[in-house]
């Protein structure tokens, strides 16, 4: 028998033995495991054992990485790319045993790991570790610093729309192995495009074209995007396509799920879910998935060794985020295809401004069909003057004139007929009386208003207009554009009693509707497709359209109109479109022409001889007259730019809706313009962001917003 048995044999020595073991156990436990306040006493990491992290402030002066003390137990967590919280805001001062304490709790992203600090003082440790998941790469790091910089905003912003809010469940399950490239797919409907053909194959080929593409009126588009994807996905790379809303990712979701099968793409949608859209997200993250199709948010999407990023209708205000810094998504596209020297695809049946300057710079290729293929595909549009429908005697309950009346009702025999009313609430502008040009101001040619219904004014610079006469035709007498939508979808159904009438609108958006006579009331923007195509078409209230008092109101006009017309069968098939507008005016006559590109070459002469963007780069600031004269003084602005105005933002009323940018209820703000030449936008976006820095820095409590880029500058 041994002494070890002999000692176990002894009941009464069997307790207090047992006993001193658990002490000495919970003893040793409790050395290396300090708590995670401050981790006092804990050892550090033997190597690299300081953390560089991204606290998650987004306040301009903290745009910065911090260092952290990296504990020998959160060693093997720690790594590149993971949440993680730590203690921040304690200052210098509370400094215990050589590290630093205090400090709320904060989230943040562990940047990098190092072996020493540049920081001379003691570090406060990393709380703990949210997540071993790394969620932000280097690629995604880079991307989300350039789009910071763009538009005077800070990191920690853009990773809060980088980056989806983490989801435990999606987390801790496995995403599925990756399948291997499919072969590249046939031309199909790209046949009728020129260089369709040749921008797939160079796409499989591995390489990397740059494309405006116009595309051709009709439903193939979802296929054609799905094609390019398939296309740079044989080639062993990955693909990513962000279109404006949920119903058009739909579409294309449908299209590559028939064209490669389900589990190649991920779907991210806002519609998704939050788990379910995060689950995709890290199949996306952890190379599972190479190719995605997504509204705004997936333009940060993580896409492994990405081949093509394209956006569809890049003119949609969908595509410009709402939260700061307000990153565009077809500016943050070309950052990535500049960066990641990928292909690029810029699509829709319009052409805006901005894609006409790329094509005219030399940044892309255009790519169109021939105007055989466009007689084809397009439907016939006609035009008729809004003010005969005073004139006109027909067709009086339907407050229609009788080209659109006719229209309709020969419409109704084949199929469905859509009819496209502006929303309320449309503010008119001024206008010639004579030409209807755009009464514009002499210094700035900002627009002109009357906010007293007397005095002109103007609404960028603020300068007084007292003898304005018309640089087109010398007249001196103004007039206002038409204002709201007429026709309801009641009326319509008063005028043809046995069909049916549909809407679809903000408060509920029809996915499509069936190849059956009816009437679809639509708001621009909504309009459902229908199967096989619409009979025919009405564009109703062009002048509430075109009249808006903004600088893309004619583009803005022409991309609804083509949007609605692109749904109508083609002019063989006998669709027809009809556009109550003046026929004189630009938009209008692009739309007979069908010329998106011409227009948008044009708008870009123009706005290229006035200064306009996108040839100039323009930011606005707003605030209370005292914050916004003051932020302008201590700017250190390029010494090109130029200010225009300050003038006064219309006051919110209480209890109404506010828009991104719209001052509080009550309080009375100003704007002011920056504008500063090509090739300025940049140092003008770090001046701006320095002296907003400087301000909060300062403790400043009145608030002054920036946005670079504004989409709305009257």
């Amino acid at each position: 028998m041994s002494s070890d048995d002999e000692r176990s044999a002894d009941p009464g020595d069997e307790a207090p033995e047992q006993l001193a073991l658990i002490r000495e156990t919970v003893r040793q436990a409790k050395v290396p495991r300090a708590k995670p306040r401050t981790w006092r006493g804990a050892a550090l990491a033997k190597e690299l054992p300081v953390a560089r992290v991204l606290v998650n402030k987004g306040v301009l002066h903290l745009d910065q990485y911090f260092d952290y003390a990296v504990p020998e137990e959160l060693d093997a967590e720690a790594r590149p790319g993971v949440r993680v919280r730590v203690r921040f805001g304690a200052g210098g001062r509370n400094v215990r045993g050589g590290r630093r304490e205090g400090g709320g709790l904060i989230d943040g992203f562990l940047v990098e790991r190092r072996a020493e600090s540049d920081y001379p003082g003691a570090l406060a440790a990393l709380a703990y570790v949210v997540s071993p998941e790394p969620v932000l790469g280097p690629e995604l790091l880079a991307l989300s610093r350039a789009v910071a910089d763009r538009y005077a905003g800070s990191l920690a912003d853009v990773l809060q729309l980088a980056v989806p809010p983490r989801n435990g469940r999606a987390e801790s399950r496995p995403s599925p192995e990756p399948l291997p490239p499919p072969p590249a797919p046939p031309a199909g409907s790209w046949e009728r495009y020129a260089q369709g053909p040749a921008f797939l194959r160079a796409l499989a080929e591995g390489g990397a074209p740059r494309a405006v593409w116009t595309a051709l009126p009709g439903p193939h588009w979802p296929e054609e995007i799905a094609r390019a994807m398939a296309a740079t996905l044989a080639s062993g790379r990955g693909a990513l396509v962000v279109v404006p809303d949920g119903r058009a990712a739909a579409r294309v979701d449908a299209a590559l799920t028939g064209l490669l099968g389900p589990g190649r793409h991920a779907l991210l949608t806002a519609d998704s879910g939050p788990e379910k859209r995060y689950r995709e997200w890290l199949a996306v993250r952890r190379g599972s998935v190479r190719a995605v199709v997504g509204t705004r948010a997936a333009m940060f999407a993580p896409v492994a060794d990405l081949g093509l990023v394209a956006v569809w209708d890049d003119g949609d205000a969908s595509h410009s985020d709402d939260n700061a810094p307000f990153p565009h998504v077809r500016e943050v596209l070309e950052l990535r295809a500049a960066h990641g020297r990928c292909a690029f695809l810029l699509g829709g049946t319009n052409c805006t401004v901005e894609a006409a300057q790329l094509v005219e710079s030399g940044w892309a290729l255009p790519l169109r069909a021939d105007r055989e293929q466009l007689r084809i595909a397009a439907p016939l549009v006609r035009t008729v003057d809004d003010g005969e429908l005073a004139r006109d005697g027909a067709a009086r309950a339907a407050r229609l004139p009788s080209l659109a009346w006719q229209t309709v009702r020969d419409g109704l025999r084949r199929g469905p007929v859509l009819v496209q009313v502006p929303r309320r609430g449309y503010a008119p502008r001024l206008a010639c009386e004579r030409c209807r040009e755009p009464a514009r101001c002499r210094h700035c040619a900002g627009p002109l208003q009357a906010p007293d219904q007397r005095d002109l004014d103007c609404a960028w610079c603020g300068r007084p207009e007292t003898a304005w006469h018309c640089a087109a035709c010398g007249s001196s007498r103004l007039r206002a554009r038409v204002v709201g939508a007429r026709r309801t979808a009641e009326e319509l159904g008063r005028a043809f009693p046995a069909v049916p009438v549909r809407t679809s609108g903000r408060d509920h958006i029809l996915d499509s509707v069936p190849n059956t006579p009816a009437l679809v009331v639509s708001t621009p923007g909504a309009e459902p497709p229908a199967e096989g195509g619409y009979a025919a078409a009405l564009l109703l209230d062009g002048w509430a359209m075109v009249g808006r008092p903004d600088l893309r109101a004619g583009e803005e006009a022409l991309r609804r109109w083509t949007a609605a017309a692109a749904l109508v069968r083609g002019q063989p098939e006998g669709g027809t479109v009809v556009v109550v507008a003046e026929p004189t005016l630009r938009p209008v006559q692009a739309l007979v022409r069908w010329d998106p590109v011409g227009h948008a070459r044009r708008e870009l002469a123009e706005r290229a001889e006035l200064g306009f963007p996108p040839v100039s780069r323009m930011a606005s600031v707003t605030g209370t007259p005292e914050a916004l004269a003051a932020f302008l003084a201590a700017a250190a602005l390029p010494p090109e730019a130029e200010v225009l105005g300050p003038v006064p933002v219309p006051v919110t009323g209480p209890g109404r809706p506010r828009r991104p940018g719209d001052s509080p209820a009550g309080e009375s703000w100003e704007r002011a313009l920056l504008r500063v030449p090509p090739g300025s936008g940049a140092a003008l976006a770090a001046a701006l962001k320095a002296a907003q820095a400087a301000r909060m820095s300062r403790g400043s409590a009145e608030q002054v917003r920036i946005r670079v880029d504004p989409p709305d500058i009257g």
